[in-house]
């Protein structure tokens, strides 16, 4: 499911609490309005409310370290692409083939239209035809000497670290949101907010203030859900490592 139809279902969700608590108002009797009721609610929904702050919070500090663990892996491709680039160039000549497939591959990483692939799906894909060739490659070079032997090894090493890190990159692509936890938040939240128009004569502002609330948390849903999709969507993690990266392959 999607950031925007995840955020929309909590809101109508949460909103629509709010309209209840609104509507049970006009139906609750007099002494259920009485202060000891409104202290009862008030404390039981302090202690929801205690919880469902914490929770966001875990949420939201795990969303953030998903996505700056795709932000490291994307330089770390970009700083390995340019390492085997020049291992390669001291290694001689012969390794123009290699080098220019280095560069195609880098190159599709950059101009990848992910309108093509639903949530980028297939951008670091490591099963990638260009990625296996440049590989073999490497390995069918026939050094001539111990550093040119030196060389191939590190750069067969090298290669093997970006294929982990592409193969990282693709399995990481996306991780969904745990659906119980965020069933159980999405129902805390519309308690809160039953409790928050069951006990106010509703006006214009209470349902203006309840909307604009509902509006920031299901925004607030949004935004971890889409750090949770690191490659696609609005926030995306930058690709301008890579782009520095190919501008220093080949020379």
């Amino acid at each position: 499911m999607s950031p925007i139809a995840i955020s929309a279902i909590v809101f109508a969700c949460v909103f629509g609490g709010a309209l209840l608590g609104i509507s049970l108002h006009s139906l609750l009797k007099t002494d259920h309005l009485a202060p000891e009721s409104k202290e009862a609610v008030r404390l039981g929904m302090a202690l929801v409310a205690t919880t469902v702050a914490l929770v966001l919070g875990l949420l939201i500090a795990s969303a953030k370290g998903f996505y700056d663990t795709g932000n490291t892996e994307m330089t770390q491709l970009a700083a390995d692409a340019v390492l085997m680039d020049r291992i390669l160039a001291h290694y001689g000549p012969e390794t123009q083939e290699a080098r220019a497939s280095l560069r195609n591959s880098v190159t599709r990483l950059v101009d990848f239209d992910g309108s093509k692939s639903a949530f980028g799906k297939t951008r670091f894909d490591p099963n990638a035809q260009e990625q296996d060739s440049l590989y073999d490659k490497i390995q069918a070079l026939v050094p001539a000497n111990e550093g040119q032997r030196h060389l191939q090894a590190k750069a067969l090493e090298v290669a093997t670290e970006i294929g982990h890190t592409r193969w990282l990159m693709f399995e990481q692509k996306t991780t969904p949101l745990p659906t119980p936890l965020l069933g159980m938040l999405v129902f805390w939240l519309t308690l809160l907010f039953i409790s928050f128009a069951m006990f106010v004569r509703p006006n214009a502002v209470i349902v203006i203030s309840l909307l604009f609330s509902a509006m920031a948390l299901a925004g607030a849903i949004f935004l971890i859900a889409e750090m949770y999709q690191p490659y696609s969507g609005l926030i995306q993690v930058s690709d301008a490592p890579l782009r520095a990266a190919l501008a220093q392959l080949g020379r």
